[in-house]
């Protein structure tokens, strides 16, 4: 049985960025826990950071993430491409079960461990089960909405909990200002 910790979503709109993640973690059918927290501040507060798969791969990540923030003095671009690259040819980082979706004021990346940092072309991306239904709830409402980002990352979060077995309601929102 695989363990899920699902949807993570950022939206930056009108100079703002905000990261929701919900709080289900599931293995195989069953609920574990309701309320765990997938989202966090890194370097200063200046970057948000989500996690969807493996819990404990993902801190792992968190770590080295965090590690290279430090190293290259808060370049989230440059720390994701180092961070990949590590995660794509070590041994043992390379058999972790993660993604990560990390923003700045500038920037927005997933993660991945082949290798890939991918920049989307619009201001939301989302990670996880219920990725895809977040995602494409975001950017129909950033597109045809008044809505600031917070709250496009709520009302996107619910519809993907509405469909995705793998997303629940209780949300960890985070906001940046870009």
């Amino acid at each position: 049985m695989k363990i899920r910790a699902t949807t993570v979503l950022a939206v930056r709109k009108n100079g703002k960025v905000v990261m929701a993640g919900d709080g289900q973690v599931s293995l195989g059918d069953t609920v574990m826990k309701h309320k765990a927290t997938k989202v966090r501040y890194m370097y200063k507060d200046q970057l948000l950071v989500g996690f969807a798969g493996a819990a404990a791969d993902a801190f792992n990540l968190f770590e080295r993430l965090e590690g290279k923030l430090e190293t290259y003095n808060g370049n989230l671009t440059r720390a994701a491409v180092e961070l990949a690259k590590d995660w794509r040819t070590d041994k043992i980082l390379r058999r972790l079960e993660a993604l990560l979706l990390a923003v700045d004021g500038e920037h927005m990346f997933i993660i991945s461990g082949t290798g890939d940092v991918i920049e989307p072309d619009e201001a939301v991306a989302a990670i996880g089960a219920g990725g895809p239904y977040a995602v494409a709830a975001a950017r129909a409402l950033v597109a045809h909405s008044d809505l600031d980002s917070g709250a496009i990352a709520r009302e996107s979060m619910k519809i993907a909990a509405s469909i995705c077995l793998y997303t629940n309601e209780h949300l960890t929102l985070y906001e940046l200002e870009a």
